[in-house]
């Protein structure tokens, strides 16, 4: 951390209350920064806020006290934050001239907050590609953070990311769905995957517990492989050694399950011919005559269908 920076330009007010607003306010407070103003609808939710960040002020609604802050952080819900800038416009008028004014969402860019760019903020988003848990300390080092806006808001978002330790990446004008998207295939969609895996397993008659250690245990193998070896040479399955045979048993399986499990199936097979295949096309071409798009699974109320619906073997 770099003791020598301004105090006055190391305050940060917090509208929103939640896990994003705790986890990074912790880690900020800890960095040396002065907590400022912490936003909730609801005072007790404010005052939550406050003891995990262990610094600031709770507020019960928007307030003006969060402009006694240098930047001013909004960790509010997507669908929230138009109404947020709209109303901190409000309330702040002409004051917002050269304060850092930023959002946490990894899907919308800081153009959602023009109406305070209009009143001279200098506005931009911060997104770490992170989860954030309920209860446990939230790590940042190392985590990559997705920035972009204001110039003058990209300096201060540095330096926010290097006081807790992560990386900073400038994210493209037009381009935060996709920065958002990558996060939930790697993330949202691996834990589905693996928890569909798991429910197979049940239906084979396996405990959750050893089933889910099996799969959590292969794919850490695996993202170890892809780390150290790149995902070419991380590759493993009988698509990656050319085994129609067994991509159609496994089809032929599927069919006892939901049609969300074929539908998965069939598009994460051909994305990874896709992205992974040195030459997809032609695998693809195989692919077409084993995974025929739209087709419909057979027998979904049978035992392997009510298996993968409760989640028992």
């Amino acid at each position: 951390m770099n003791r020598s920076d301004d105090s006055a330009t190391r305050t940060i007010a917090f509208v929103g209350a939640g896990r994003v607003a705790r986890g990074l306010g912790a880690r900020l407070r800890e960095a040396g920064w002065k907590v400022g103003a912490v936003v909730a609808r609801q005072l007790p939710s404010a005052r939550a806020a406050v003891r995990a960040i262990g610094g600031g002020t709770a507020c019960a609604g928007l307030t003006r006290r969060v402009l006694d802050s240098s930047v001013i952080l909004l960790a509010v819900p997507d669908d929230a934050l138009a109404g947020v800038a709209a109303e901190l416009e409000r309330i702040g008028g002409d004051e917002l001239q050269r304060k850092i004014v930023a959002h946490t969402s990894g899907a919308l860019s800081s153009d959602v907050l023009q109406p305070l760019a209009a009143r001279g903020a200098w506005t931009g988003a911060i997104h770490p590609m992170q989860t954030f848990g309920a209860r446990a300390r939230t790590h940042l080092e190392g985590v990559l953070f997705g920035i972009e806006g204001h110039p003058q808001a990209l300096r201060m978002l540095r330096k926010i990311v290097r006081s807790l330790g992560g990386d900073a990446a400038r994210i493209g004008p037009g381009r935060k769905a996709q920065y958002h998207c990558a996060g939930t295939f790697a993330a949202v969609h691996v834990l589905a995957s693996v928890e569909a895996g798991v429910q197979l397993l049940l239906a084979a008659g396996m405990k959750r517990r050893e089933a889910t250690r099996a799969l959590l245990r292969l794919a850490r193998q695996v993202l170890d492989n892809q780390e150290l070896l790149g995902p070419r040479a991380a590759w493993t399955g009988p698509l990656s050694r050319g085994d129609v045979a067994t991509i159609r048993l496994h089809w032929e399986a599927l069919g006892r399950y939901p049609e969300e499990f074929r539908q998965a199936y069939a598009g994460m097979t051909r994305l990874a011919a896709r992205v992974l295949a040195r030459s997809p096309e032609p695998l693809l071409d195989r692919l077409d005559e084993i995974l025929p798009p739209g087709a419909a699974p057979a027998g979904r109320a049978d035992a392997g269908a009510a298996a993968a619906r409760s989640g028992q073997p």
